[in-house]
């Protein structure tokens, strides 16, 4: 049964829980006046902008291809992804990366080598740190934002000639949309990190990195994001009105079955 849990910030008790078609950030918090742990769920950045209109590209991509060959190619997609991420943060903390080392594959539930294309993303991500030289402030880092009732994991912060670039990772050939609106909602991110926090978010420019992109030499594309918080809160508003439940979905399930 696909349920995920891990820890994204042990020392501020951060968790993520994904389940179902559901991405859930909660956080433990001791009360010490009654003697208990409290949990609080804040639904993810990329679960909120998944309700923000795909526009006619997408819709005509999804009928092309019939919903159950998009559903398996948006998997495969999210796994090639999910690995390629975490090859990259092991590149940024100064680990050697070899060919032969395994990564975890969420669908098939089991760790396995990177594919020959999966690894030309990780060249060409080399390659633009070879040919942009950014100096590292954080990778991978996730928080919450209270006041506005979400959280989200960002990939990068980093410094490029003098200037301070929030960067989010794809894999994908494509910037939909929704991207952009997830980029905006990490910044808003930036003051709840101690690294961080005291950067003036005015100042801090959005970018995706697109590695292993086909239609260039480079096999990687940069590209500057203009903010797009508000479009950001416009689908949290969307997502406060369909998601009834304002935690995960709680349903007991037998252990086994039988007629």
């Amino acid at each position: 049964m696909k349920i995920q849990l891990r820890k994204v910030d042990e020392e501020k008790g951060i968790m993520q829980l994904t389940t179902l078609d559901e991405r859930w950030y909660f956080e433990e918090v001791l009360n010490k006046k009654e003697k208990k742990t409290e949990i609080t769920f804040y639904p993810s950045s990329s679960w909120i902008c998944g309700f923000y209109p795909k526009g006619v590209a997408f819709y005509k991509w999804l009928a092309e291809k019939g919903w159950d060959e998009a559903e398996t190619i948006k998997k495969s997609a999210g796994d090639k992804g999910s690995k390629v991420h975490k090859a990259i943060e092991d590149l940024i903390k100064g680990k050697e990366v070899s060919i032969n080392d395994k990564y975890y594959n969420e669908t098939l539930d089991c760790e396995e080598e990177l594919t020959p294309e999966e690894w030309i993303c990780l060249m060409s991500f080399a390659k633009w740190v070879n040919d942009v030289k950014p100096k590292f402030i954080l990778t991978e880092q996730s928080a919450i934002n209270k006041k506005i009732g979400y959280g989200g994991t960002i990939d990068c912060v980093c410094d490029i000639n003098g200037q301070i670039y929030l960067i989010d990772f794809k894999t994908s050939q494509y910037i939909w949309k929704e991207y952009e609106l997830q980029i905006s909602s990490y910044k808003e991110l930036l003051p709840y990190i101690d690294k961080t926090k005291d950067i003036d978010l005015s100042v801090v420019k959005l970018a995706i990195l697109q590695v292993g992109y086909n239609r260039n030499k480079n096999e990687y594309k940069f590209t500057e994001i203009d903010d797009k918080f508000d479009l950001f809160l416009n689908a949290k508003a969307i997502w406060n009105e369909e998601v009834r439940n304002k935690e995960p979905k709680q349903r007991d399930f037998p252990l086994k079955i039988k007629l």
